[in-house]
């Protein structure tokens, strides 16, 4: 790690940020088309548990991108110089639900930064708090786990995952494609070049194809959660992203819901049967 030793990073914690955002109604037409979900209602009047990811994007000029296709360090997030770098996971409460064309306020803070060496090299863990306002109050509170690492040494080979459960109640298989991961990339202004560049992500990378972003899968397996139970409301949800999947092969989003009814657990199952994300939600 070629920056500053983490206690230069004290300073970033508690630095707040806050922006504002109308919740319109053409980034949920849009995602409906992505998702594909013939089931789906034309345009819901609430957004959907995680449908706020579509909104608050960051609008980095183009001469400020790194050539990873992420802004460059710096800005409201510390200036890591890890090359890699990536949303990991997060705790998120929903409140209340957005209604389409309601105002939202998000006021964002540094909660934490850590900084490890795994086996992979030296790591750096940083914790978001974003607070989702309307008229009415707070909606969504949202904590993001942001990970920057290093480039894996050529030849060592990556930890393999747990296996994933095979005892879902409910499941469907996804194909991911270029379209797919453009589509989303582009619902989200992801720049990051793994989701749509094939040379750089296997070239540059290492990646045997393109990468499935992390809150596309967090939001299928929401999705699928809904599908199965459309009548139960979303408390809370938990997810971290355990194994990367790519779009050389179909995977399964799965889940089940306890003898309770009130708590499901959800899991991305890849090709080969390991697990690439677990999470969890409180529903009623």
């Amino acid at each position: 790690m070629n920056s500053e030793n983490p206690e230069s990073f004290d300073s970033w914690v508690g630095r707040l940020d806050e922006c504002e955002d109308p919740v319109s109604s053409a980034p949920v037409r849009l995602l409906l088309a992505t998702l594909d979900n013939a089931n789906a209602p034309a345009l819901p009047s609430e957004l959907p548990p995680l449908w706020h990811w579509l909104y608050f994007l960051p609008g980095e000029r183009q001469s400020n991108i790194d050539t990873d296709g992420h802004p460059k360090r710096g800005g409201f997030l510390p200036p890591v110089q890890l090359p890699r770098r990536m949303w990991a996971g997060g705790r998120l409460q929903f409140l209340r639900p957005l209604a389409l064309g309601a105002q939202m306020r998000r006021v964002s803070v540094i909660k934490n930064i850590q900084s490890k060496t795994g086996r992979s090299g030296q790591l750096v863990f940083v914790t978001v708090q974003h607070d989702i306002f309307d008229a009415q109050g707070l909606a969504i509170r949202e904590e993001q786990d942001l990970v920057y690492r290093d480039a894996p040494t050529p030849g060592t080979p990556a930890p393999k995952p747990a296996a994933a459960p095979n005892d879902e109640q409910f499941a469907r298989i996804i194909t991911p494609d270029p379209v797919l991961l453009m589509r989303y990339s582009a619902l989200t202004f992801n720049g990051h070049r793994i989701h749509y560049d094939r040379t750089y992500a296997m070239q540059e990378e290492g990646y045997p194809g393109l990468v499935v972003h992390g809150p596309l899968i967090a939001t299928l397996l929401m999705e699928e959660l809904r599908r199965a139970h459309p009548h139960k409301h979303v408390k809370t949800f938990v997810f971290k992203a355990v194994g990367p999947l790519f779009d050389t092969a179909p995977f399964t989003v799965a889940g089940k819901v306890e003898d309770n009814g009130h708590t499901a657990h959800l899991w991305a199952r890849a090709p080969d049967g390991q697990l690439a994300m677990q999470a969890s939600a409180e529903i009623d």
